[in-house]
């Protein structure tokens, strides 16, 4: 099979390497398209630093090919179309047995996952072998949409941590796909959405899914415009999709007493960032960390977009086949895009 290979900074490529047979309670997936993330557009251009060679990929979707003897054939069979993801989660131990295993211990994106010949989370291949617990059903989708519900699960786990209730204001800070994707989510929950961003052509998209403000942070003060907006109250949640340090204190200018900030991306350079705890005691500031999905997560997010409650085709920038990995991933490095998906 062809494996799309990571061998140093800015260097990709195909390499040809066995085929895995699947076994036991093992399904081998053939991979229809993979959406290239901003974590692996990280490891490209060397901010992410990994073990080289690696395999990258985590964003899956594929069809069932061959399965173990020892699979459940009344949930599964040859030709269901899926998603692939939870695969780095242990499983085992604390956070994964209590429902948490987004945060699970021993979360690794640089596991050896079985039947690849180096580290990495092996979407960016032909075949993938996977357990059945890592697997999805989606139906009424392209596989191009469908590599999409990865950052999709994860945008609802965040929004659920958030907590947003009807009547809500909401700020988004950043509208990248993960950004608009909180917007849609947000606005179906009943939340009055704002949206900021620099880029106008963006801030039109957002009130096209359903934000009813957006302010250019370069334009206007983003605290006062918000305080404006909301007559005083500001947003009972701010989410931060931005990896910028200096955003996070931009947050606490936006955020209402007993409010929620919520960390959604990481952030580079990891600097630390100063505030009053004075303030996040007096006025019950709740600062929330999300990242990862769950199984739970996963599920809802291919049921909507299998029953078209949410369309991610406006996400898809452009297509490439694997044979032109090295030119996708200098596409995805000047980070004007919503996805690049590459296709086997």
């Amino acid at each position: 099979m062809k494996t799309a290979v990571f061998t140093g900074i800015r260097e990709v490529g195909l390499q040809e390497c066995k085929t895995p047979v699947a076994k036991g309670n093992k399904v081998l997936v053939k991979i229809d398209a993979c959406a290239i993330c901003t974590w692996e557009q990280r490891v490209y251009t060397g901010v992410n630093k990994v073990e080289f060679p690696f395999i990258g990929g985590h964003e899956i979707a594929g069809e069932i090919v061959s399965m173990g003897d020892d699979v459940n054939k009344t949930e599964w069979t040859i030709g269901d179309k899926v998603v692939v993801g939870a695969t780095l989660q242990c499983r085992n131990c604390y956070y994964c047995k209590t429902g948490n295993s987004q945060s699970c211990e021993h979360f690794n994106h640089s596991a050896h996952l079985e039947g690849l010949p180096y580290r990495g989370m092996g979407g960016l291949s032909e075949y993938l072998l996977v357990s059945p617990d890592c697997i999805f059903k989606y139906r009424n989708a392209s596989p191009n949409e469908a590599c999409m519900i990865e950052p999709l699960s994860c945008v609802i786990h965040s929004v659920e941590t958030a907590d947003v209730q009807m009547g809500d204001f909401v700020l988004i800070i950043g509208a990248g796909i993960m950004g608009l994707l909180h917007t849609i989510l947000c606005q179906r929950r009943g939340a009055a959405v704002i949206v900021s961003d620099v880029n106008e052509e963006r801030l039109d998209l957002a009130r096209r899914l359903g934000a009813s403000h957006v302010i250019n942070p370069s334009k206007l003060d983003l605290g006062k415009t918000v305080e404006v907006i909301t007559k005083g109250i500001k947003a009972q949640v701010v989410f931060d999709t931005t990896p910028i340090p200096a955003v996070v204190q931009d947050t606490f200018k936006c955020v209402s007493n007993a409010g929620r900030i919520v960390l959604y991306s990481s952030i580079h350079p990891a600097e630390p960032v100063l505030f009053d705890p004075n303030w996040v005691h007096g006025k019950s500031i709740g600062i929330l960390g999300t990242a990862n999905s769950n199984d739970r997560d996963f599920m809802r997010a291919a049921q909507m977009i299998s029953e078209g409650v949410i369309d991610l085709k406006p996400f898809i920038s452009e297509v490439y086949p694997s044979e032109k990995i090295q030119a996708a991933f200098e596409s995805v490095a000047k980070a004007d895009k919503f996805r690049v998906v590459v296709t086997f």
